[in-house]
């Protein structure tokens, strides 16, 4: 079936290779107009086939600045195996600077498993899917918290569905050099990046680098070094190349398991948090404030966690509806 995606990349050729993803789609300034997605691979024989991608949300920086580097140091001569590099998943939404595409209001992570004649995100998301993934044996999707949240620098996988992939999913976990790592339970059937690297077969890492549509030196040397380690790790190369990879050490490693870990908005209000990232809590502690500006003769309102944990993401917008995730506190988890 065509996947409504046109492209002249080929999977076999060694050496270096740049061309585009492109998605036909008329619109009212140009009829024959064409998304183009701009995709990097580097190949020397036969071994391990990694895809690296960022840009999944259009606001998220870390791993497209990374990719950026990697693309100018990345010898195909000195690897073993593939790299292909899809820096700007959702280019459209990265160039708005915009969490989904501004031509269809696509969220590319919510998209799979996609549909190969719908919106230019579902056709994108049919052939990533069906196409891309089944072609490597990892998925790295670089992820960050975007314009409105922070988040903790987490590695991630989700819980994979086969003992043997689980087992490779964690090695590849704690050896990408972070302080926290995190296990999702998104699901099998998940509408996700890493859901459909499972179902394509691959095994999916991905991470929350950052936060606040910006970069700090701190968040992109975590995002080289989990780059770098990545390379080592599956033997595609042979020493680090954009970072001072740090070898493997005790990773905590979390876990969201219960909606009860997240303080979410029921109303309009604006947030005052009193916790940091990488704080411990215990349930009852104090999470922040609600208040109402319409009403500050009325005292705010006290959020408090219902679970203790880690913090790892909070929202930086104080203006908050409800439904806004305002705050989560992750469990540490073992084995």
């Amino acid at each position: 079936m065509h996947t409504g995606i046109l492209t002249d990349l080929d999977l076999d050729a060694d050496g270096r290779s740049s061309t585009y993803l492109s998605i036909p789609y008329s619109i009212d300034r140009s009829p024959y107009f064409q998304v183009k997605i701009p995709i990097y691979r580097f190949k020397n024989g036969d071994g391990p086939r990694l895809l690296l991608m960022a840009g999944n949300h259009g606001d998220e920086y870390e791993g497209v600045f990374a990719l950026g580097h990697l693309l100018h140091t990345l010898d195909p001569e000195r690897i073993h195996g593939t790299v292909t590099v899809l820096p700007m998943s959702n280019v459209l939404a990265v160039m708005a600077g915009r969490r989904r595409s501004p031509l269809d209001n696509g969220n590319l992570n919510r998209a799979f498993p996609g549909n190969p004649t719908g919106t230019p995100t579902e056709r994108l998301a049919y052939y990533l899917e069906h196409q891309l993934f089944p072609q490597h044996d990892v998925v790295f999707d670089i992820h960050s918290g975007g314009t409105s949240m922070e988040h903790l620098t987490t590695a991630l996988i989700e819980r994979q569905p086969t003992p043997e992939m689980m087992a490779k999913a964690r090695d590849l976990l704690e050896h990408l050099g972070q302080d926290y790592a995190f296990v999702a339970q998104n699901g099998y059937d998940s509408p996700t990046s890493m859901g459909a690297v499972a179902r394509a077969g691959a095994i999916g890492v991905s991470g929350e680098f950052g936060g606040g549509a910006t970069v700090t030196p701190k968040t992109m040397q975590n995002t080289k070094r989990a780059i770098d380690n990545l390379l080592l790790r599956l033997g595609i190369t042979e020493t680090p190349l954009i970072s001072e990879a740090r070898a493997p050490s005790a990773t905590t490693v979390l876990a969201l398991e219960s909606h009860e870990q997240a303080i979410y908005a029921t109303r309009r209000g604006w947030f005052e948090p009193v916790v940091i990232l990488g704080q411990s809590v215990e349930a009852r502690d104090v999470a922040g404030y609600y208040h109402d500006l319409e009403r500050l003769d009325r005292a705010p309102e006290i959020l408090r966690f219902r679970r203790g944990g880690i913090v790892i993401s909070r929202r930086l917008h104080a203006d908050c509806q409800a439904g806004d995730c305002l705050v989560q506190a992750a469990a540490e988890i073992e084995g």
